[in-house]
């Protein structure tokens, strides 16, 4: 079997028993049969369950960032563009508790970790250095005017998100229609007006 194949099968098992279990109570071993493999082919992945754990929670991410940058790629209206970003984000958000839950366990465990910190802080930073490189493509291509650099925004932008989720998972009460208001409010400021130039086109 293919190794890209082999690591697929071990996160999306590695994922619902992390959701299902905590990470205390997951075990590699029966994270491996479940996806039909021995233990070794966890360690032919992965250095150990933190290091699954932090992948577990960057491939959520880099689907939630391939999925928003392909819906709003084609789009030059900067409305258009926060507007759908906001919302695929928001529905990410309130109908993917279980990866609110994780993150929130992660970065608990990595407070106190220093094994986990080194894995969660690379994974953070790539992030956010993904959501500048798409706050510049969608300036670039909307002609808008940002109020701060992408860097500082993607900053904000990802401490937005990561608290919107940490509050759904405490609050079920907050809902997608909130969230996207939120998210919608945050980037509109952020990203501001398009110029003079862009409004004549």
């Amino acid at each position: 079997m293919p190794r890209d194949e082999v690591r697929r099968r071990l996160l999306t098992v590695a994922a619902r028993s992390f959701a299902e279990k905590g990470y205390e109570e997951s075990r590699l071993e029966d994270i491996a049969n479940a996806a039909g493999f021995t233990k070794g082919a966890v360690y032919s992945n992965f250095t150990g369950k933190q290091e699954l754990f932090g992948a577990v929670l960057g491939a959520a991410a880099d689907t939630e960032f391939a999925l928003v940058m392909s819906e709003i790629r084609e789009s030059a209206d900067p409305t258009e563009a926060v507007g759908q970003a906001a919302r695929t984000v928001a529905h990410r958000i309130v109908d993917d508790a279980e990866r609110g839950q994780l993150g929130i366990e992660f970065a608990a465990r990595a407070a106190r970790d220093e094994r986990m910190r080194e894995i969660l802080t690379p994974l953070r930073r790539a992030q956010r250095a993904a959501a500048a490189r798409s706050i510049t493509e969608v300036v670039e291509r909307t002609g808008v005017r940002p109020t701060v650099s992408a860097d500082l925004a993607a900053l904000i932008l990802h401490c937005l998100c990561n608290g919107l989720s940490n509050e759904c998972v405490a609050d079920p009460a907050i809902d997608a229609d909130s969230v996207e208001q939120a998210l919608s409010t945050v980037l509109a400021a952020l990203l501001g007006p398009r110029t003079d130039s862009s409004r004549t086109l």
